[in-house]
């Protein structure tokens, strides 16, 4: 039974840090405020240091992972077994939009599953048609396809002005992962 009066739909996007880190800003703010949070994480299957975080704040905040980058990495296209989990995705984050058991889904990284061809626009455009009106709906990722931020209410665009990255940081535990 969802809570708020009037979602909207949000994307984070650009080349800059912080598009996750913002959806799960929103899911942390909301279970502060007893609102319940499905998170469908796409294209990402390491064991990030916020995903521990999350479990420990169930029921308020639901974390589940679809598929993994391994195919971007290997510079090659993915797979059809990449393809059907970025399906399964959007099918999770349809039941969970429609269901009445959530007052905010997040489909992180959902942006680059159409850049690199897992899902195609019209997938994520249909998805956002069927918003019932309380539900507050977050896409991440870069690449955002013109057609979703035309039908976003609100849209952010994380620029990279500097980052330590250039100067070899890896990525370290606590901080990036």
């Amino acid at each position: 039974m969802t809570k708020l009066e009037k979602g909207y739909i949000q994307v984070y996007t650009g080349n800059g840090k912080g598009k996750t880190t913002a959806a799960l800003g929103q899911a942390l703010r909301a279970a502060g405020r007893e609102l319940r949070t499905l998170i469908v994480m796409l294209m990402k299957d390491f064991p990030y240091g916020e995903l521990r975080s999350l479990h420990q704040l169930k029921p308020w905040i639901q974390l589940e992972q679809y598929g993994d980058d391994r195919f971007v990495l290997r510079k090659q296209p993915p797979s059809e077994e990449d393809i059907r989990s970025a399906q399964l995705a959007i099918k999770r984050a349809q039941e969970a939009l429609l269901s009445g058991g959530y007052d905010l889904v997040i489909l992180d990284e959902v942006c680059v599953a159409i850049h690199f061809g897992l899902l195609v626009p019209e997938d994520v455009i249909s998805l956002m048609k069927q918003k019932p009106a309380p539900v507050e709906l977050i896409l991440t990722g870069r690449y955002c396809p013109p057609q979703l931020i035309a039908k976003a209410d609100l849209v952010t665009e994380m620029q990279e002005i500097k980052h330590y990255y250039q100067n070899g940081v890896s990525a370290r535990e606590g901080i990036e992962s």
